[in-house]
């Protein structure tokens, strides 16, 4: 079992492999050249399994595969089944902008993908160019039914961003109460390789956009994530979109701004590069490109060992910070 300093057992891995993306968002890499760039760059599959197999030994019960875009990786179908082969008890997830996703959504589930999470930003053509630099929004809606209907658990992510796609905070909501599944809402996350310009909306500005619609009440926090979960009574839905549900709408809200949100963190993160890092919000990372690559399994363990013991209390987070960490290396 891996505990932290603080009492905090780490049993979750964000595991990025690859920082390479076909998209430019604006709050993550909008003034990278638009070039997906070379596979053979990234760190081996195989070398990342070496660290998984270490992972999982000592407790990790869920893996959440991240990029960049982690389908541009040709042998993704592959890598998810040997995790599986590696722990056929782990819950394995992955995170998406969905363009790439319809062909392969039904090879992803029968490899042992459980979860999958969706970018949505917008129902709109010209937002979804606006923010990602792609005419995008077809594919991702197709990739969103490919998902559906393989039978994978869905949760779509938006991040809301004055003045572009605010204005689709509850439209986005609908659509997924349309779907019956659940969305997050994240506050955009200040870094230095965004868009200077660009201003995200905080938990209770969000709120106050579903406000003027539903009455939202807050649920609780999400089990094995960082969301806040708040809940929309069905008979709240039912008088204003006419759809019966079972049970009570719940959404989430992901607010790394709030003084509560690292207590129960659970998680560290292996970024693209090979170095693991106890916290998004903090600079510091441990290099373990070497040892993975080389199969070191003591030196794996010793690394993860020290990554944890580093991980600080909370985030360095106030109104004025600004990241310089690369999102687009680390998986957010």
């Amino acid at each position: 079992m891996l505990v932290d300093s603080f009492g905090r057992t780490i049993d979750y891995m964000r595991i990025s492999v690859t920082e390479r993306c076909n998209f430019r968002c604006a709050y993550c890499m909008p003034n990278t050249p638009m070039d997906i760039g070379d596979e053979s760059l990234d760190v081996p599959l195989e070398s990342v399994l070496n660290f998984i197999k270490v992972a999982t030994s000592e407790g990790v019960k869920k893996i959440r595969i991240t990029g960049g875009e982690p389908l541009l990786r040709s042998k993704i179908v592959e890598f998810i089944a040997n995790i599986c082969k590696i722990a056929p008890h782990i819950d394995i997830a992955l995170t998406t902008n969905a363009f790439l996703l319809a062909p392969i959504a039904q090879d992803l589930k029968n490899a042992g993908l459980k979860r999958i999470n969706i970018s949505l930003d917008s129902l709109k053509k010209e937002n979804i160019k606006c923010i990602s630099k792609r005419d995008g929004l077809d594919k991702i809606l197709l990739g969103i039914q490919a998902a559906q209907k393989a039978g994978l658990k869905i949760k779509l992510n938006m991040v809301p961003l004055r003045g572009i796609n605010d204005c689709e905070i509850v439209e986005i909501l609908e659509y997924a109460i349309g779907l019956g599944v659940m969305v997050r809402y994240i506050e955009f996350m200040e870094n230095t390789h965004a868009k200077s310009e660009i201003r995200g909306l905080k938990l209770v500005e969000i709120l106050a956009h579903i406000h003027t619609k539903y009455t939202a009440n807050i649920f609780e926090k999400e089990i094995f994530g960082p969301a806040t979960l708040f809940k929309i009574p069905k008979e709240n839905i039912q008088s204003i979109l006419g759809k019966t549900l079972d049970c009570d709408y719940v959404f989430g809200v992901i607010a790394p701004h709030n003084d509560d949100f690292c207590k129960t963190c659970n998680r560290i993160r292996l970024s693209s590069e090979g170095k693991l890092i106890p916290c998004l919000y903090h600079e510091n990372a441990i290099d373990i490109k070497e040892a993975m690559l080389q199969g070191n399994t003591q030196e794996i363990l010793e690394r993860l060992k020290l990554c944890i013991s580093t991980k600080p209390e909370k985030n360095d987070w106030d109104s004025d910070t600004v990241s310089k960490r690369a999102f687009y290396q680390t998986g957010g």
